[in-house]
């Protein structure tokens, strides 16, 4: 029942945009496979080959150091309503911070978050959609507004410290590149 793709078509994006969540999935030449869920107005679709996601902080920061180490990610979107549908792109991505050229161009494509961490710029190699029969009907009621107070209560050196302290090593003690 999969299908694979060259590049995104029409009804993907679409599909894209319909969904309130996504996963990415990265991992190192060794250690851990990392997926997380990502939220919030944080992506977007810039052509049939080129997704770009602003990360917020958090807990951990997987993704950067898995990317420093090997150049692949997968992003994942399930229909959770309507008819079963899962979508996944495959492909490389760049990783842009702050001071980083283009981090500005693709900035300016989100609202402003303080606690921007990167920018994933993603080339897309293979989308491939399969049947999503197994996904569960779930409900969505309303983003968490636990970041923003999170953030509302750190100042920017607060953050960066956070950064310093969470951030600059994965789980299996690799190197971030986050900036402190």
């Amino acid at each position: 029942m999969a299908k694979q793709f060259p590049q995104l078509e029409d009804a993907h994006r679409k599909f894209i945009e319909d969904q309130h969540m996504f996963f990415v999935g990265t991992a190192g030449a060794e250690g851990q496979v990392n997926i997380s869920p990502k939220g919030m107005d944080s992506l977007r679709v810039l052509g049939p080959n080129r997704i770009v996601w602003m990360n917020l902080t958090g807990s951990g920061n997987e993704t950067a150091g898995h990317l420093m180490q090997v150049n692949r990610m997968t992003l994942m979107w399930c229909s959770f309503s309507t008819r079963p549908l899962i979508l996944r792109t495959y492909g490389t991505a760049q990783t842009l911070h702050v001071g980083d050229e283009g981090w500005d161009e693709l900035a300016d494509l989100f609202p402003h978050h303080r606690s921007a961490r990167q920018i994933y710029d993603q080339s897309i190699e293979i989308v491939q959609t399969s049947c999503g029969y197994a996904v569960p009907f779930m409900e969505f009621q309303s983003e968490r507004d636990t970041m923003q107070k999170w953030v509302d209560g750190k100042s920017d050196n607060e953050i960066r410290a956070y950064w310093a302290e969470k951030n600059g090593q994965t789980i299996d003690g690799k190197p971030t590149g986050v900036p402190v």
